[in-house]
């Protein structure tokens, strides 16, 4: 009798452990939320993003008696993702449940006020780990300098891409350097911008000349560089 119950204490204690060791439905949701948040934070370039993660009401769910699957069904916002769990027993189940997230990461930040049209120099942002759980356009410090604040901006505000823009090089009747290269040949001659815009834009420019109006491309402040590779003529 003793080794009996021996025996039936061990065969408790290693199918406890077994148990302890199988993943939990809360831990198998957890692990999905955070690999898909670490996907979207790699694509959107976040520095050292860091997630904290909490399940919403969750539903207790039969037991299955294989490894459950995890798939997202929403998660376009880190405060409500939607996960489908399947158990492809048979008969098998299938749950949804909401997972919210937290995300904070390294971003660039306004070092003082900020006026509108205001170029942004290295000087003018700090970087620093915020909450952007509610942000989808935050941006990094080296893309945000050489760009125009859109709006006033008050000191310590998070940047985001929709409040900066490229700023404008060239505008409309400005005069302006055309200017081509052929091999170790540059060649210039005096324009007038009939377009605004601003590095990389195409405009109009009517060379003062001849009269010609051509499509050129900004490549500099008062400086345009033909779209096609061709000769100012």
């Amino acid at each position: 009798m003793p080794e009996l119950r021996c025996a039936c204490l061990l065969m408790l204690l290693v199918a406890g452990a077994a148990q302890a060791a199988a993943p939990t439905l809360a831990g198998t949701l957890e692990t999905a939320a955070r690999a898909q948040l670490e996907r979207q934070a790699e694509a959107s370039g976040l520095d050292e993003p860091e997630f904290t993660i909490s399940l919403v009401n969750p539903r207790a769910a039969p037991a299955c008696r294989q490894a459950l699957t995890v798939e997202p069904v929403d998660t376009r916002s880190s405060g409500r993702m939607r996960f489908a769990v399947q158990c492809r027993d048979v008969p098998g189940w299938r749950y949804e449940y909401i997972v919210r997230a937290k995300i904070s990461a390294k971003v660039a930040v306004t070092a003082g006020p900020v006026a509108a049209g205001q170029l942004l120099a290295d000087e003018d942002i700090v970087y620093e780990r915020r909450d952007i759980s509610a942000l989808s356009d935050t941006i990094g410090a080296q893309a945000a300098v050489g760009q125009a604040s859109k709006r006033s901006l008050r000191a310590g505000e998070v940047l985001r891409q929709s409040q900066l823009t490229a700023p404008i090089l060239v505008k409309r009747g400005d005069p302006v350097v055309m200017l081509a290269r052929i091999e170790a040949i540059e060649v210039s001659t005096a324009g007038e911008a009939l377009d605004s815009g601003a590095l990389g834009a195409v405009v109009r420019v009517r060379n003062v000349a001849n009269g010609r109006v051509v499509r050129m491309r900004v490549t500099a402040t008062g400086t345009v560089e033909p779209a096609e590779k061709a000769v100012i003529r």
